[in-house]
Order: structure tokens, then sequence, then C-alpha cells
């Protein structure tokens, strides 16, 4: 009886001590992420930026079958007025070699805040936009993508 006891001790012990290893990576990777993202966003918008969560919703496929090709909509809840207008919307990458995937420069002319366009992704993760108002506020929303044949490998 003792024997099966400390078997199953150490089978629980080798089956734990992996995940170990894991744990501490996955966070590594998220972590990573962030600050890429964050970087970019600096990169379009310059340093010290409050980025505030809201007004944008960005469309991804939750499957993206090639990355070589993944439909993206972006759109910023904005009246497009003269006083209420979106100046630029940044997409922004959490995981290609370049973060910065596409930005766009609208006006109170433009009749939506609304831009539809196509993008590579290296892997599955979660496509930013970030929207500057004509105030200077900047509000960021995003969508996740897994992606089952990656791009942008360099």
């Amino acid at each position: 009886m003792k024997k099966t006891i400390a078997r199953r001790r150490f089978l629980q012990g080798a089956l734990i001590l992996p995940m170990g290893w894991v744990m501490p990576s996955a966070a590594a990777e998220t972590q990573a992420r962030r600050q890429q993202v964050a970087a970019a966003i600096a990169e379009v918008f310059g340093p010290n930026r409050t980025v505030r969560a809201g007004k944008v919703q960005v469309r991804v496929p939750a499957i993206s079958e090639n990355g070589y090709s993944v439909p993206v909509a972006v759109e910023v809840d904005s009246p497009m007025t003269r006083d209420d207008h979106v100046r630029r919307i940044a997409v922004v990458s959490e995981a290609n070699p370049l973060a910065v995937i596409a930005q766009f420069e609208l006006g109170p002319q433009a009749a939506l805040a609304k831009v539809n366009t196509r993008i590579r992704l290296a892997d599955s993760q979660r496509v930013y936009a970030v929207a500057e108002m004509n105030d200077g506020t900047l509000w960021t929303g995003y969508g996740h993508s897994i992606v089952t044949l990656a791009a942008c490998v360099i």
C-alpha cells in the first residue's frame, strides 16, 4: 500500500512540475504583448497619453483560417460633427513583428467614423484600434482572432 501512495505522489509531482515552467513563460508573453501595444500607441500618438476603453468597436473573425488576409472593421462612436469628430484611427497588433498595422486620417467631412480593411496576422492575438478625437482624447477597443495559418513570419 505504501508503494502506491508514494507512486501517486511522484506522478502528481511529475505532472505539476512542468506546469510551473509553463506558467511564468505565458505570463511573460502576455506582458511582452502589452508592452508592444503600449509602445505602438506611444509611437503613433506620442508618449504619456491616457487611453480610455470604450467608444471603439473592432470586428475581426473569431477564427481566421488564413492569417495573410484577415478582414477587420473599426467603428468609433462619434457624431462626426465639426465640434465632435475622430481625427485618427490606428490599428495595432500585439503579436506581429511590426505592431502598427494601419493608420487612418478622418475629419468632420467623413459621414461615419468607420473603416474596413484587410490585415495580416502573425499569430492568434488581440487586434487593437485606438481613436484620437478632435479634443485630443484617446479611446480604444479590441477584437480577438484565432489564426490557424500564420502570416508575417520573418
